[in-house]
């Protein structure tokens, strides 16, 4: 589905397929502040990461009073934004009542993909604060932040202050701090907060999760996740990036965007609900490319001049957590070198293992090998989830990186419609956000170990795992007018 066709006849209609004091106001900055840089001390950073922490509510497994029309504010209309308001468009149970960015133009351009459809948002773009401003509305129940990563604990933080639920993109967090603040707001509030991580629901990732429950792999002991994406060139894009994403990595070192890789495999491995994170190591190279393109950047545009002498981040960052269970994840970090895409997705259990790239994925019960392709479509018949045999077509077409934006986006709407516990909570915004200072620490300290923060104040131990098979009161109702 292109999402500039605006014709009708293709628009979706899905009903639902089931029945320590923190940083205060002062901390919530205008959308132009979007050069994050760690404001942490090493100090700060261990203490945080050792902190006992005493849990006010439990939003792990807590589902909030439902919402039978979910009224949506976007903030954030560059490059995710857009998509995410096409996406929520093809949604029963949705308005869409407000659009917020800098620049009014992209503002302007979101609403123009509502064309033809039901919603009218009014838009807001008078000046930096202008975000605030929406949060404050009466008549908005969630706020989807896409935003540059410095801006998305400010603002879902002002927006759980508001009485809003907040959906954000990753990171949640940049900071420690953050992700306490995260936390503590969420649990104050009893509004969710919302790591919006699309590969926790890409079909193979939601396979694996399925065969996990099953058995299918015995115990699982060992995981590994990357983001592993070279998008060098695209630092020197103002138009996609504002410059921002390139001053992250010239000022942070570690692995600075860890969850795609890390989402799935924590809710496979059960961390935060009966497992969690308990200390993490990190190592990274030197830098062997960013210098030498943000030079070859300003010796033609005088814009870049700035970045040129700066030092970067390596290009590979590798960081080990072990869990309190004995078990072990790896999770990479690699944007500036020339390799194929890869995400991994690896999970290694007492009976059988599975692995997702290189593509096509891959499943194995032994050292002989991976399954054949005839072996492979047998599995999937028998342990594709349900959300993708009603969803998987539907979600193709609507598109959002082969449909997981799309299924992530209906998950989420159908939890707070129905008051659902969300698949992704605030203890998985801030854990799966929290390896980026945490890296940075170890990378800074000779790859020496430091704790893992228990952000569920031990609750872990009791959580349920997250359920995904929507076995609960599934009711057909996919239309398509």
């Amino acid at each position: 589905m292109d999402p500039k066709n605006n014709n009708r006849r293709d628009f979706l209609k899905l009903t639902s397929l089931s029945g320590m004091g923190l940083v205060g106001a002062q901390f919530i900055t205008g959308c132009a502040n979007s050069e994050a840089q760690s404001t942490e001390s090493e100090d700060s950073v261990v203490k945080l990461a050792q902190r006992k922490y005493n849990q006010s509510f439990n939003m792990c497994g807590y589902g909030a009073p439902a919402i039978p029309t979910v009224r949506i504010g976007f903030v954030g209309l560059g490059s995710r934004g857009p998509g995410a308001v096409k996406r929520m468009s093809y949604l029963e149970g949705v308005e869409i009542k407000a659009l917020c960015d800098v620049r009014p133009e992209q503002a302007q351009a979101a609403k123009d993909l509502l064309k033809g459809t039901n919603h009218d948002p009014e838009l807001y773009t008078d000046g930096e604060d202008a975000w605030k401003m929406m949060c404050q509305r009466e008549d908005l129940d969630l706020i989807y932040i896409a935003t540059p990563w410095s801006l998305h604990t400010p603002m879902a933080v002002y927006a759980m202050e508001q009485g809003k639920h907040a959906a954000t993109e990753v990171p949640a967090a940049t900071t420690l701090e953050e992700c306490w603040q995260l936390v503590e707001t969420s649990e104050r509030t009893k509004k969710h907060c919302c790591i919006l991580e699309n590969c926790c629901y890409d079909f193979f990732e939601l396979l694996t999760l399925n065969m996990a429950r099953q058995g299918y792999f015995g115990e699982i002991f060992h995981g590994e996740g990357a983001y592993i994406h070279d998008i060098l060139d695209a630092f020197g894009s103002r138009k996609r990036f504002n410059s921002w994403r390139l001053r992250q990595n010239m000022d942070r070192r570690g692995n600075l965007y860890p969850t795609h890789g890390l989402g799935p495999i924590c809710q496979i491995m059960n961390v935060n609900r009966g497992d969690k994170m308990d200390y993490l190591t990190s190592t990274s190279t030197n830098d062997f490319m960013m210098a030498a393109k943000v030079k070859e950047l300003a010796a033609e545009d005088e814009s870049f001049a700035e970045f040129d002498g700066k030092e970067f981040r390596g290009n590979m960052n590798t960081s080990v957590v072990k869990t309190h269970q004995g078990k072990t994840i790896m999770i990479q970090h690699d944007v500036s070198s020339p390799r194929p895409y890869s995400r991994i997705h690896l999970i290694s259990g007492t009976k059988g293992a599975a692995r997702k790239w290189p593509l096509p994925g891959k499943i194995a019960l032994g050292h002989e090998g991976w399954h054949s392709e005839e072996e492979m479509k047998k599995i999937e018949e028998q342990y594709t989830p349900e959300m993708v045999k009603l969803l998987g077509d539907m979600a193709r077409k609507a598109g959002g990186h082969g449909g997981m934006d799309f299924l992530m986006d209906w998950r989420l709407i159908d939890c707070l419609r129905h008051g659902l516990p969300l698949d992704h909570d605030v203890y998985d915004a801030a854990s799966w956000s929290a390896i980026f200072p945490l890296s940075e620490w170890s990378v800074n300290n000779r790859s020496a170990p430091i704790d893992f923060p228990d952000f569920t104040g031990g609750a872990w131990e009791n959580n349920a795992p997250v359920d995904k098979s929507l076995k609960n009161g599934v009711s057909t109702g996919v239309v398509i007018s």
